[in-house]
C-alpha cells in the first residue's frame, strides 16, 4: 500500500471567495447595502475544512501562488486543520479567486478566477506519482475527491490512469457550467457522483422533474453510484442495488456558497464512519441545511 492512505486528498481548487450578501431578494442589476466577506474557499477547500470538523484529515492538491494572498491563503487553511504539505506553489501564478453575490433569494451571480488551478495542470497530481500518496508500483486504494474546476486533461488523465483505478473517486462538477467535466467518469466502477438536479440535466441535454428521476437516468446510462440535491425538495442516492429518498430539513436559507460542498463532504465522512447509506444521506442534508441557514455545523 502507499503512503498516508489515512489522509483524504481533495484534489481541485483551494482559493479566496469574496462574498456580497443582501438580506433581501435581489435582481441582476440591483446595487443594494450589505456585507462583503473574505473566506478560504473553492470546492476542494470546503469540502476539506467540512471533514476536519467531522474528524477526518484531508489534504489539498492544489496551485497557490507564492504571493502575499498566497501566504496568507496557506496559513488559513492550516488554522482550519486541513494539511496543506503537498501543495504546489508557483511564483509565475497568482492566487486563484471567487467572487459571489447573494441575495435572500440566493446566489445571484459569480465569477470564478481560478486560471493558476488551470494553468498548473497535471503537476498538481505529483503526491501520486512520487511515493507520498501512490506511485505506479502502489495504486491508490482510499477516498479521494475531485472537484470539478480542475482541468479537463487533468480530469482525463485521472479517469484513465492505472494509479488511480482502485481510488474510491467522489465527484463534485463545482457548478452547473463545468458538469460536462465530469464525463469521463459517468461509466467509472469505482465513482460516485455528486451533482444536483439542474447539473444532471446538462449532462444528458435534458430536463429531470426530480432528483429520484434524474439518478435513475444517469444509473440506467451506467453510472456506479449518484447523490442528487435538488435545493429544497428531495435528494437522491442511488446506484443499481439501492435507491434512497430523503427530504432536506426546511430552513431560512442565509448562505449558498458552499453547501453543496458541505452535503459532499458530511456524507463522506459518515460513510468513513462506518454509517448506513440511509443514515449518511440524511446527515448530509443535516448539515447543508444546517449551513444554508447560517449556523455552525460543529
Amino acid at each position: 500500500m502507499a503512503k498516508n492512505t489515512s489522509l483524504i486528498p481533495c484534489i481541485g481548487s483551494v482559493l479566496w471567495d469574496f462574498v456580497g450578501r443582501h438580506p433581501h431578494p435581489m435582481r441582476l442589476g440591483d446595487d443594494r447595502p450589505g456585507t462583503i466577506t473574505r473566506q478560504t474557499g473553492g470546492v476542494a477547500m470546503n469540502v476539506a475544512a467540512t471533514l476536519v470538523r467531522f474528524g477526518a484529515r484531508p489534504t489539498v492538491l492544489t496551485c497557490i501562488g507564492t504571493d502575499r494572498n498566497g501566504e496568507e491563503l496557506m496559513q488559513a487553511c492550516r488554522e482550519k486543520g486541513v494539511d496543506t504539505s503537498m501543495v504546489l506553489r508557483r511564483a509565475d501564478l497568482p492566487t486563484d479567486r471567487y467572487m459571489a453575490v447573494e441575495g435572500a433569494n440566493g446566489l445571484i451571480a459569480a465569477i470564478a478566477d481560478a486560471h493558476s488551478l488551470e494553468m498548473a495542470g497535471g503537476e498538481i497530481l505529483a503526491p501520486f506519482r512520487d511515493g507520498r500518496l501512490a506511485s505506479s508500483e502502489a495504486p491508490y486504494r482510499g477516498v479521494m475527491v475531485l472537484d470539478g474546476n480542475l482541468p479537463e486533461a487533468v480530469l482525463a488523465e485521472i479517469a484513465e490512469d492505472p494509479v488511480f483505478a482502485d481510488a474510491d473517486l467522489r465527484i463534485v462538477p463545482a457548478s452547473p457550467g463545468k458538469a460536462q467535466r465530469l464525463r469521463p467518469f459517468l461509466t467509472a466502477p469505482k465513482a460516485t457522483l455528486y451533482i444536483n438536479r439542474e447539473e444532471a440535466g446538462l449532462l444528458y441535454d435534458t430536463e429531470f422533474r426530480s432528483s429520484a428521476e434524474a439518478a435513475a437516468a444517469l444509473v440506467a446510462n451506467g453510472s456506479a453510484r449518484v447523490l442528487v440535491t435538488d435545493g429544497a425538495r428531495p435528494a437522491t442516492d442511488a446506484s443499481p442495488d439501492e435507491v434512497l429518498t430523503a427530504h432536506p430539513p426546511i430552513v431560512e436559507q442565509r448562505c449558498v456558497t458552499g453547501a453543496g460542498d458541505t452535503f459532499m463532504a458530511s456524507h463522506i465522512a459518515a460513510e468513513a464512519a462506518g454509517h448506513k447509506r440511509a443514515f449518511a444521506l440524511e446527515a448530509a442534508l443535516q448539515a447543508a441545511a444546517t449551513f444554508v441557514s447560517g449556523q455552525d455545523i460543529a
